[in-house]
């Protein structure tokens, strides 16, 4: 099957450009829904790594134990408070409060540490609604990918990129792990087709098929990359640089790429054993300029 090597030089040609004319509404405004009682650090890291990306500002929706608990340590992420259910995760008609706010974003994120507690599949039907009806763009991920599976959805907006890693593949078309992981690139475009969506399948040379069947392949990363918290990196890359103007696609590859040369220069520094999500965070820059370089 046909596809395209990702390399450092296709990376570089992707990344959007920085006018000396600007504030921080060029650089797109991202809104992440996000986070649980049990998942905090997920909700963090899914809403630092677009800034670090680039993007001009950052709003986590979440529910406002998480928010009471992040607000210190996150003084560069603004913050939109959700109802909540049992003050534990999102609420099932959580949607209508974002109502007022969701058409000034450029990009939406959701999934990361949302859980898969019974209002969250409300949640997600009603986002999922939205995005059909608004055509903006989204990244969807994590806990928002495993309701959907669980889901009688047939279809996802065009304008969406869903990450999933093989497990919540096999989850989301009934595969088995084994059988996914043995002919990825078949699997990446097989759900691309089958949604009408773009896909991300993450792990050892991530596989990216677009919309329109286009497949992309990954050569950077190594097993650093595989550390609890390294998805929710990936997710804020992408919505990141989708925030700059990119295509849906043109940011899954950049990030996905981006994201892979992290995990290598950090390894450089820690060995493969000891990068956490967080080290992965503090390498963006230092990735970003290693491409403006090459």
């Amino acid at each position: 099957m046909d596809y395209t090597e990702i390399t450092a030089q296709k990376a570089k040609s992707l990344l959007p450009e920085r006018p000396l004319q600007s504030n921080k509404g060029s650089f797109g405004k991202v809104l992440n829904i996000a986070g649980c009682l049990e998942y905090q650090g997920a909700a963090w890291l899914s809403s630092v790594a677009p800034l670090k990306a680039g993007a001009g500002l950052v709003t986590l929706a979440t529910i406002e134990n998480v928010i009471n608990n992040l607000a210190s340590n996150c003084p560069w992420v603004t913050f939109y408070p959700l109802r909540d259910y049992y003050k534990k995760c999102i609420a099932s008609d959580a949607f209508a409060d974002m109502k007022d706010i969701i058409d000034k974003y450029n990009v939406i994120s959701a999934g990361p540490g949302l859980s898969t507690a019974p209002p969250i599949s409300a949640f997600i039907d009603d986002l999922i609604k939205y995005l059909k009806i608004s055509e903006k763009k989204a990244v969807i991920d994590a806990d928002a990918i495993n309701v959907i599976a669980e889901s009688d959805l047939t279809s996802l907006p065009p304008n969406t990129v869903i990450t999933p890693h093989p497990m919540e593949l096999s989850r989301l078309i009934k595969t088995s792990l084994e059988e996914i992981q043995s002919n990825r690139i078949h699997y990446a475009r097989y759900t691309a087709e089958k949604f009408g969506c773009n896909v991300v399948l993450k792990g050892n040379k991530t596989v990216i098929c677009t919309k329109d069947l286009q497949v992309f392949v990954n050569t950077s990363g190594n097993s650093a990359l595989a550390k609890a918290g390294s998805g929710d990196v990936l997710t804020g890359l992408i919505s990141g640089f989708i925030s700059q103007g990119l295509t849906v696609k043109d940011a899954s590859c950049l990030g996905v790429y981006l994201h892979g040369l992290c995990g290598e220069l950090a390894a450089k520094d820690l060995t493969q054993y000891s990068v956490l999500a967080t080290d992965q965070i503090d390498y963006i820059p230092r990735a970003i300029k290693f491409l403006l370089e090459s």
